[in-house]
């Protein structure tokens, strides 16, 4: 008869019933899947909100990083019940398939334990002063607060790791971090494992479009998740589809990029992000006591919950200044914002464009342009650019990096998934140019000047909202 007393099962609206191991029934000096996510370094990521500031804007989206932590370790271990067996082909001296789901599960559920208030906003605007990003941050936590727990984790709800084999912490941190140039002496099978996890479709990317799609209600079964795992195996080259899946990795692709340029870079969205990194700016020596690394007990309680309730009560500080940012912060909550979407124009690129000879790469240089083509009486009005880029390009200047690869029936070969193949019907990447002033009087003079400046570059493809 089954074990039930070592498992428990969280419904989920999206993957139905995730099951994870509990620590009833197991022998002393183990420790459970349970345990790691019943810790408060995961339980934060129930304060953390999964979509930024885009649930400001859709009200349905309040979802937090945990219900996608726990989406994820999911999808990782029906990965590797789906790839396992080609792993194994490739890579002979691959553990056990407990001890793979187990790593996948576990990187999975760990991904996201470095985010700090407001999620990737963070990185940018406070972690990068420290060099740090959530994924070293996020290591840093893995081996210095879990590294014990999770290396006594000896199964998963599918098997039980064999005797020798002990889960190891770094590998995790290995698989959650962007891919760089040097791997070290890892062994082949974890290199080929993280394309799951910084690859074109990726455990946790398929989790968050069917997530966030779901949630915010652009679509409640976005794209084939079954077709796309059946479709998916290893090669010696690394994460490979059959050709039969490409309308399936299309259709995913697609989605992926409607739900950045529709939800993500949501104008309203953007006009909060502008004005919150104003806040921040203005707000970081109240926020946090400075680098995370050095004080991650406090971390441990930084999340969106409490930075709003703290932010809140400054208005009532005898600091003026303290008090001054209290009621900056209390507008933005009320949603009073500052900046108002003038106008809009996009690019697209497809395989054989260069974006890099695109003027539309930074947003001081473009604001400076079309300052210059504004009539006198408008150059001074407060302005910003908005530049907004979603790339979802499989080769090596894109979020793939070599992670992605095509097997061809016909020719009996595997090669790299290309540009020209993948995006036939599709831009590789677009640029949203977006000018914020803080009325809508003089709109049509701001559409006319950023028309000028954007003609040299391409006449077509361009909306005004």
């Amino acid at each position: 008869m089954r074990d039930y007393e070592s498992e428990s099962l969280s419904h989920d609206p999206l993957h139905g019933y995730i099951p994870f191991t509990s620590p009833a029934s197991l022998p002393a000096g183990e420790a459970s899947e349970r345990e790691i996510i019943d810790h408060p370094w995961l339980q934060r990521m129930r304060q953390i909100h999964q979509l930024q500031t885009a649930w400001y804007v859709y009200p349905s989206a309040e979802h937090s990083r945990f219900e996608h932590i726990l989406g994820v370790m999911h999808l990782a271990g029906r990965s590797v019940q789906a790839l396992y067996e080609s792993l194994a082909e490739v890579c002979p001296d691959v553990p056990s398939r407990a001890y793979v789901e187990t790593l996948m599960r576990m990187a999975g559920l760990l991904h996201d334990v470095g985010h700090g208030p407001f999620g990737h906003f963070f990185d940018e605007h406070y972690l990068s002063d420290y060099g740090l990003t959530h994924e070293t941050l996020g290591s840093d936590i893995i081996l210095r607060e879990l590294g014990p727990l999770l290396r006594s984790i000896r199964q998963n709800p599918n098997g039980r790791l064999p005797e020798g084999e002990v889960l190891d912490p770094e590998q995790i941190t290995f698989l959650i971090t962007r891919p760089t140039a040097a791997v070290g002496n890892r062994p082949h099978w974890l290199v080929l494992l993280r394309g799951l996890f910084s690859g074109l479709y990726t455990v946790d990317n398929m989790d968050f479009v069917l997530r966030d799609g779901y949630m915010s209600g652009y679509a409640t079964r976005a794209f084939d998740l079954d077709r796309l795992l059946h479709y998916s195996f290893f090669t010696k080259q690394g994460l490979t589809i059959h050709a039969r899946g490409m309308p399936a990795l299309v259709r995913f692709l697609g989605v992926r990029a409607e739900l950045f340029r529709s939800i993500y870079f949501h104008r309203a969205v953007r006009a909060l992000d502008l004005t919150l990194a104003e806040l921040f700016a203005d707000s970081k020596a109240y926020l946090f006591p400075g680098n995370p690394r050095e004080h991650l007990q406090e971390y441990l309680y930084f999340t969106e919950w409490s930075l709003l309730v703290d932010v809140a009560r400054w208005a009532d500080s005898e600091d003026p200044a303290k008090r001054t940012l209290g009621l900056r912060w209390r507008r933005f909550m009320a949603r009073e914002v500052r900046w108002k979407m003038a106008c809009e124009r996009t690019l697209f690129f497809g395989p054989e464009d260069s974006e890099r000879t695109s003027i539309f790469q930074r947003a001081e240089f473009v604001e400076q342009q079309l300052r210059a083509m504004l009539p006198p009486a408008l150059k001074l009005i407060p302005m910003k650019v908005d530049l907004a880029r979603h790339v979802h390009r499989p080769g090596s200047r894109g979020p793939a990096a070599g992670q992605n690869f095509l097997y061809d029936p016909a020719a009996g070969q595997t090669r790299p998934l290309s540009d020209s193949e993948l995006f036939r019907q599709l831009p590789v990447s677009y640029r949203l140019c977006r000018v914020y002033v803080e009325s809508h009087e003089h709109d049509a003079a701001l559409g006319a000047a950023l028309d000028k400046l954007l003609a040299p570059e391409s006449a077509d493809d361009k909306t005004n909202m």
